[in-house]
């Protein structure tokens, strides 16, 4: 069975579609033709707000396992763990990460906690309560990067997301909030290159090279961020020339280490099934831990089933491997067949 959210279920073909039309469902549609072409069954479910539905066609398909797409429930992208949450009360299989770590990842200033527990890097921060009154943070140096604690897909980034004095971060704390309706958080800024780790596994775990994304022809005062425009806008990215693909000239060192520390996040954030680890590396090739996220985007040709295919995992591969992966993971209702 595939997951998806009830707006996004894959047409058999894309023909006669617009690029808009395609972009909005091509993961699904990626998925869907790849699995089925692999010679598995599958039956599309789309879900919005109705967790009965899902029972049903648990109860009535029996499915071997189902492909999680889901990225939200009732619109509510922190919502996403309690689907999964439900396949385990049904003792159902499924792929992707396990509840405990959705919630943990999806929790940006919960993961950052963390981190500073198990002494993994990541800037210095300070989070900026939703609906609270305002107050002047201490102990942090400017400039500062604030986005939202909880939304994810650079929902609300911006170049005005980098402040450098009080009233601006007043001001950009204040945005967040009417915006995004969430905490806002606000962290230290790391001026340097932006780099992605992909992590697959549940006790053993693979990690794939170190992608980087290149802003291409973006002045300097606009490079740096991965602004909404940045990762979605492929109009954009083809104007500036912004790319991803495997990071070069890493200082020596980094290409061994950066694996180390993007499976000690993993593991710390209890994840399983795969991930992707967001990193900054200043120029004197220190790293550190931006956020870490479960469940990363599958499109064919994105950061995370590229750098796996430069890992000999081609998407087929990968696919069936995330299959495999949810086939094998023992969540604690296992322990009583």
């Amino acid at each position: 069975m595939l997951l998806v959210n009830e707006a996004l279920i894959p047409p058999d073909d894309l023909r006669g579609l617009s690029e808009d039309q395609i972009e909005a469902c091509r993961t699904e549609y990626n998925v869907l033709s790849t699995l089925s072409n692999e010679g598995h069954e599958v039956r599309v479910l789309g879900i919005g707000d109705k967790i009965g539905e899902l029972r049903r066609v648990i109860r009535d398909w029996r499915p071997e396992i189902t492909f999680n797409l889901l990225e939200e429930f009732s619109g509510i992208v922190t919502y996403d763990h309690y689907v999964v949450a439900f396949l385990e009360l049904m003792r159902q299989p499924y792929t992707g990460c396990n509840p405990r770590g959705m919630m943990l990842s999806r929790d940006k200033v919960l993961t950052k906690q963390i981190l500073a527990y198990h002494r993994i890097p990541t800037p210095g921060f300070h989070v900026f309560p939703w609906g609270k009154a305002y107050r002047e943070p201490r102990g942090l140096e400017y400039p500062l990067f604030v986005k939202s604690a909880t939304e994810d897909a650079s929902l609300g980034i911006s170049q005005a997301s980098i402040v450098y004095d009080a009233e601006r971060l007043r001001e950009r704390v204040g945005f967040i909030h009417e915006q995004t309706q969430s905490d806002a958080l606000v962290e230290q800024y790391i001026e340097g290159r932006e780099l992605y780790v992909g992590v697959v596994g549940n006790e053993r775990l693979t990690t794939f090279p170190v992608w980087e994304l290149d802003f291409g022809k973006l002045p300097d005062v606009q490079a740096g961020i991965a602004t909404r425009k940045v990762k979605w806008d492929r109009a954009y990215q083809r104007r500036h020339g912004i790319r991803t693909g495997q990071a070069s000239e890493l200082p020596d060192g980094a290409a061994a280490r950066i694996p180390v520390l993007a499976k000690r996040v993993y593991r710390a954030l209890h994840m399983s099934g795969y991930a992707r680890m967001d990193l900054r590396m200043r120029p004197d090739g220190s790293v550190f831990v931006l956020e870490a996220n479960a469940n990363p985007n599958l499109t064919y040709g994105e950061d995370f089933a590229e750098s796996g295919h430069i890992a000999a995992l081609n998407y087929e591969k990968l696919l069936n491997r995330i299959v495999q992966l949810g086939l094998s993971y023992r969540p604690e209702w296992r322990m009583f067949e």
